[in-house]
């Protein structure tokens, strides 16, 4: 064993954390918490309204933003999450035709 004068330096990955100051539990009794309790009977959810049609913005999106969307949503069904290097396939693929787009979504879709 051996013993040395002083404290010992270690590099950050092996020392322990820092603890934290001993936070006060919930189950003491008159100890404060982070959420206030909630009423008894009070009914807290409150559901959106459905959204009115007339409301809706009249803004459409570009086909190739469309074939791209739906590029991405289904190679994410197929279990394929698309990754930031695979951009400009993606953007390539989107400019092609719609029928193109429609079945390669259909051919990942299968995959699935």
């Amino acid at each position: 064993m051996i013993v040395g004068k002083g404290p010992v330096e270690v590099p950050f990955g092996f020392r322990e954390p820092p603890r934290l100051p001993q936070q006060p539990s919930a189950h003491r009794k008159g100890a404060e918490t982070a959420w206030p309790p909630a009423s008894a009977g009070q009914d807290m959810d409150h559901l959106l309204p459905p959204p009115n049609p007339s409301e809706r913005l009249s803004i459409l999106i570009d086909p190739r933003d469309q074939h791209r969307l739906a590029l991405h949503a289904a190679l994410t069904a197929a279990g394929i999450p698309p990754r930031p290097e695979d951009r400009d396939a993606i953007d390539q693929l989107s400019a092609l035709p719609s029928s193109i787009n429609t079945t390669l979504q259909r051919w990942l879709l299968h995959t699935a």
